[in-house]
């Protein structure tokens, strides 16, 4: 079995053929902390939650595995390995993997607790007894981990026969997780000098990793130390927003700057990617773009942090600002698979044009206003979204993955889906079941609020490839599946596995479910249940402004155990004691859309309000008020409406104002250690209310932003917007200078300064015309701190207001501590 080393420049190399190594996948962390209490909570068999992750990680097509291990459920207080259910499900989980081909990067300890996101739970182990910034320097907490880790590394796995420092596919060692070192380097340099002592006095003959995108001013004791190879992370859009981001976040991960890379000894370590991940949102663009860049940074380890196990990922508790699961996240799953291809197909170093000219590169094609991913080779085609990008070689495709439709699969359905070649004419299909989005999965997590439904009805489905013709047969591996209807190439499905056969083809060889395919069997399958729905599922996001006019569609996202006899849509304005009371019927787009239409006449007044009620079995249930019943009966009272106000499309458009209990903008300082404080002021209720903010930071070189999201407003304000010439924005404050401008769809920034008045609040007017591009602030701030915090273009891409995304004002001089600025209202006019 070929091994992993590290040669002398730094790469890592396969024993057998000297080949580079390349490796991608995900972290994940059933034995351990809140993944093994959630699944314990739900009933829920560990080994067969594994079994079922496994196959997942798989399926996307990963060959790599990292954890680290939480060394406060495997330890005592002396750093003895305590054997236990945790160890054990460490093993089975490395068996698993390793039957499945993927090799493991084992961080062995965290020095942290368990707890997130619930208490940490005490046991006894060494790492509660120390802090986290001490476990380096105190003898005894060194200690401690040289008997800890020589064990760990010692530790025989029974399911693999091997112990860990001997398992050849364990390729090396991270000694711990995301060290914290705060005194003196010559004190890293000792810990890291007696931990390599211990493993290679224990029989470890592996590479070893040591962390350096954190502590930046002890990097040298990394790079001076007789280690491997390095470890970073990347979490270019901060961690744990509260809320889904959006926003084109590609000119974020457009470059990887290591400001290190000259120090002595950088070149002839290999560089592993530990935890990577674009957190708190669900765009499918995002993997793809940062597996490339960490290649052109010479990245051979590429694991993100962390894929959800199937059975609690329908509430995303684990880690609430990352989310990621083939059932539950369907297009930013097979992105990932996109991803790794990217990791396996392009060469380390190799460097591309600056963004947006790195969207298309290789075989992989890259667009944030479709949220689309694409893998186009003559043997793969992947995508993450609908496309209309035909295969380039159809004839000689083996592997289709994908999820929507596209000019080889049209598919009514939500799920992923794979399609593998078996032989000529005879190809396996893999569905997944369709997922609905009830929930922001970014919001407070709770086991008993389901932010993602899952269903099993049949989908329409039509399979175009030239080596299985119009005419094929469809046949379930699952026994059970009745009612398939095929016509052509043309046929109804549910979430399963198939075999789809061209006409009078005689099979090479006899496909059966128990046929080994892919390390595994030809009709294995694994998929969460159907979500219980006691009732149907509406959801909608109601419309900050509509404009009058024209008609306005509204549209809508409904699941429900079986299908609703009808969807009716009424205003407020309808009375149980009229007889002649307005409604208007949802059409049905899709397995799960619908949508209608409202007349220019319903659209009068300032404010539209309605709801929504699903006839279905015989009864009514009425959204947003979420309960049995309709409004027209005499004993419904509606509580709640959806709410929409009403402009003309000669009306400014309001893009931010100081109506509610929360301020309208995100805050943002660099650096971090700056910040500002909100309090909202307003003279009377009469007069406008304003928000005013206050500057903190001794720092004199921070800079201040303040940020909001305006796509939602601008959506439906088409014509105000096409006439809309000059952004104003009322400002007062001792900040001094300011930079005012709006984001467009591209992710640049285009600015004007204004100067605000001291004494009152004035309005600026600043025509959009006089907006010029200027670089492109990346707020949040990422991770590892070193990173860049400004993405500056060097393609020329003109403002166009029918893109716009984002508006923003920073501060560009110095500001006193003490400083504020007030901002009244912001709009287009």
């Amino acid at each position: 079995m070929p091994t992993i080393y590290v040669d002398k420049q730094g790469v890592m190399r396969w024993s057998d053929s000297k080949q580079e190594a390349s490796f991608y996948g995900a972290n994940y962390t059933v034995p351990f902390a809140h993944a093994f209490r959630a699944l314990s909570y739900k009933g829920v068999n560990h080994k067969e939650a594994i079994d079922r992750d496994v196959y997942h990680l798989a399926r996307l097509g990963f060959n790599a595995y990292r954890i680290h291990i939480w060394d406060v459920e495997l330890a005592d207080a002396e750093g003895n390995l305590t054997p236990n259910e945790h160890l054990d499900l460490l093993d089975y989980l490395f068996a698993k993997l390793q039957e499945k081909g993927m090799r493991i990067l084992i961080t062995t300890m965290t020095n942290f607790g368990n707890g997130y996101p619930e208490r940490n739970q005490q046991t006894g182990a060494f790492s509660y007894l120390y802090d986290k910034c001490a476990v380096h320097a105190d003898p005894k907490a060194i200690e401690a981990q040289k008997r800890y880790v020589a064990q760990l590394l010692q530790h025989v796995n029974p399911y693999t026969g091997y112990a860990y420092q001997d398992d050849p596919y364990v390729i090396g060692f991270e000694i711990n997780n995301e060290p914290c070192h705060s005194g003196e380097v010559k004190t890293t340099a000792n810990y890291i000098k007696q931990m390599l002592a211990a493993m290679k006095k224990a029989g470890n003959k592996k590479p070893v990793f040591y962390n350096v995108s954190h502590n930046m001013e002890h990097v040298s004791a990394s790079f001076d130390a007789d280690i491997q190879g390095t470890t970073y992370q990347w979490y270019p859009m901060g961690l744990v927003a509260g809320h889904t981001r959006r926003g084109n976040f590609l000119p974020y991960v457009d470059d990887y700057v290591i400001p290190f890379s000259k120090e002595k000894g950088f070149a002839n370590k290999a560089r592993a990617v530990y935890e990577y991940d674009p957190a708190d949102n669900l765009y499918s663009v995002m993997h793809p773009a940062m597996s490339r860049t960490f290649r052109s940074a010479g990245f051979q380890w590429i694991t993100q942090f962390a894929y959800d196990p199937m059975d609690i990922a329908a509430y995303n508790t684990e880690y609430q600002t990352h989310y990621l699961n083939l059932a539950y996240t369907p297009a930013k799953a097979v992105s990932m698979m996109i991803a790794a291809e990217v990791a396996y197909t392009i060469p380390r170093n190799q460097r591309f044009p600056a963004y947006p000219q790195d969207t298309i590169f290789g075989d992989f094609m890259l667009s944030y206003t479709q949220d689309l991913a694409l893998m186009n080779s003559p043997e793969k085609y992947y995508y993450s979204n609908d496309t209309e990008v035909k295969p380039v070689e159809a004839t000689r495709l083996q592997h289709i993955a994908g999820h929507g439709s596209s000019p080889v699969v049209l598919y009514s359905g939500t799920g992923a889906y794979f399609l593998d070649r078996l032989e000529d004419g005879l190809w396996r299909l893999e569905l997944m079941p369709d997922v609905l989005q009830q929930h922001d999965p970014f919001a407070k997590p709770s086991l008993t609020r389901e932010v993602m439904l899952i269903m099993y009805g049949e989908q329409d489905m039509r399979v175009e490839l030239p080596d299985l013709g119009t005419q094929f047969t469809v046949q379930p591996m699952d026994s059970a599946t009745t009612n398939l209807r095929v016509d052509g190439a043309n046929f109804t499905v549910r979430p399963g596995v198939y075999l789809l056969k061209r006409a009078n083809l005689s099979a090479r060889k006899s496909w059966t479910a128990q046929t080994p395919w892919n390390q595994g069997k030809l009709g294995e399958f694994y998929a969460p249940a159907a979500s219980t729905l006691h009732t149907p599922v509406l959801t909608h996001t109601a419309a900050p402004v509509l404009e009058k006019g024209e008609a306005q569609r509204l549209t809508f996202k409904l699941m429900a155990a079986q299908k609703p006899d009808s969807v009716i849509l009424q205003t407020d304005n309808i009375s149980f004691w009229k007889d002649d009371n307005a409604y208007f019927k949802l059409q049905q787009l899709g397995a799960y859309d619908y949508s209608v239409e409202l007349p220019t006449d319903l659209l009068q007044g300032d404010v539209l309000r309605y709801t929504v009620t699903v006839f279905a079995d015989g009864k009514r249930y009425t959204y947003p008020d979420n309960r049995p019943g309709e409004p027209l009966a005499w004993d419904y009272e509606v509580s709640q409406y959806w709410s929409s106000k009403l402009a003309d499309s000669t009306q400014p458009i309001l893009l931010a104002y100081g109506a509610g209990k929360d301020s309208p903008f995100a805050m943002y300082a660099i650096p971090e250690t700056a910040y500002s404080t909100a309090k909202l002021s307003q003279a009377s209720y009469v007069e406008p209310a304003q928000w005013t903010y206050a500057l903190h930071g001794k720092d004199t070189a921070a800079r201040y932003f303040w940020k909001k999201d305006i796509a939602d407003v601008l959506l439906n304000r088409p014509k105000g917007l096409k006439q809309a010439d000059t952004l104003c924005v009322q400002l007062q404050g001792t900040t001094g200078a300011l930079a005012v401008g709006l984001l467009t769809n591209s992710g640049y920034t285009y600015c004007s300064t204004v100067q605000p008045t001291k004494d009152k609040l004035g309005v600026f007017r600043i025509a959009l015309a006089d907006l010029k591009l200027v670089p492109t602030t990346l707020l949040p701030a990422p991770f590892p701190s070193f990173l860049p915090r400004y993405f500056h273009p060097q393609v020329d891409i003109p403002f166009r207001k029918d893109a716009l995304e984002q508006l923003l004002i920073a501060t560009t001089e110095p500001s006193s501590q003490g400083a504020s600025l007030t901002i009244g209202a912001v709009w287009l006019e």
